[in-house]
């Protein structure tokens, strides 16, 4: 088990953010894109955050949208299509949504409108 599995989204979540900021984006940017994802509320989103809720219990809580599968590319030097363990390709899923957001790619495109 990779120990990704077992860190609380909580502690992730704030390098997400540093890293979108950087880039000029903002949290609420952010969060759109994670609820999109995992296709939940800001309530939901905030009390996991506030549990401290692992991406293991995240992803077992959350159903993934269904667009998720139009995510494609390159994350940490894999294709994220081709990621077997389907937690890790979840993970990497939220990863890449992030990276793109970070990129200044465009909302509409993110969330695979």
């Amino acid at each position: 088990m990779s120990r990704i599995f077992t860190m609380p989204f909580a502690k992730v979540y704030p390098l997400y953010l540093t890293k979108v900021e950087r880039k000029g984006r903002d949290q609420a940017q952010l969060d759109t894109v994670i609820r999109w994802l995992l296709q939940i509320d800001d309530e939901t989103l905030a009390k996991h955050l506030e549990n401290e809720t692992t991406f293991e219990q995240l992803f077992d809580e959350v159903q993934l949208n269904p667009s998720a599968e139009k995510i494609t590319g390159m994350i940490c030097g894999m294709r994220v299509e081709q990621i077997e363990d389907p937690l890790m390709q979840k993970i990497r899923y939220l990863d890449k949504v992030v990276d793109e957001l970070a990129q200044g790619k465009a909302m509409e495109k993110i969330l695979r409108a």
